[in-house]
């Protein structure tokens, strides 16, 4: 009885192994970079942007990489610039503006390189099987940065940022959410910051059309 429960286990452990196996190969599987996306557009301008949920507020509470997360069960809070109705706003070294269908982003920094409270981000993300808007803005101080870089003897810029987006909200109530996206009376969602990473190429110095930071701030 003893050798027949040790048999069984000693499968089970085998099977939890390929299982991982395989999990590990199909995320490593190789995907197209961002650098190649890029040069597909024939050294046009061009971006991408992704949103990182918190561990707890993820599928098992975040223990599958977030790569195979997102091929396993779809949903990646994503856009670029091949994304349906892309489109490049102002761009500077203080600023970027990028939007597609449903997606609206705008970085502001202090002229220090320090992110500004009119940074914001509308997005859309299912939520406990609902589909939500959600505007989301750093904490106050922000954490993160944008890095903006001109190409010699030129106004184009390439760069990247990385910003905490800690405080969200019902962009069509202005409400954060607690009961309604799973969470208990009183809990906002998300439960940590969202993790806001992107890259940019070959973009066009433009004025900002938006209020400078120090200015009132975006409703």
């Amino acid at each position: 009885m003893k050798k027949s429960m040790k048999t069984r286990l000693i499968i089970i452990a085998l099977a939890l192994a390929v299982c991982l196996i395989f999990l590990v190969w199909f995320a490593a599987r190789p995907g197209e970079p961002f650098s190649a996306r890029v040069s597909g557009t024939s050294g046009g301008p061009a971006f991408e942007v992704r949103v990182e949920k918190p561990r707890m507020d993820r599928f098992l509470f975040g223990i599958l990489p977030t790569k195979i997360e997102a091929k396993l069960l779809g949903g990646e809070l994503r856009f670029d610039h091949a994304s349906a109705g892309a489109k490049i706003g102002s761009v500077g070294q203080d600023h970027l503006e990028l939007s597609a269908n449903g997606w609206d982003l705008l970085i502001e920094t202090d002229g220090e390189g320090r992110v500004a409270q009119g940074t914001r981000l509308v997005f859309p993300i299912e939520i406990a099987e609902i589909q939500w808007t959600l505007r989301c803005r750093p904490a106050d101080p922000a954490k993160g940065y944008l890095n903006a870089t001109t190409r010699p003897g030129s106004n184009v810029l390439d760069g990247g940022f990385l910003i905490e987006l800690a405080r969200c909200e019902d962009a069509k109530t202005g409400e954060i959410l607690d009961t309604e996206a799973g969470g208990n009376p009183g809990d906002a969602w998300p439960s940590s910051p969202l993790t806001l990473r992107g890259s940019f190429e070959g973009m066009t110095q433009q004025p900002s059309s938006e209020p400078k930071p120090d200015r009132p701030k975006l409703n």
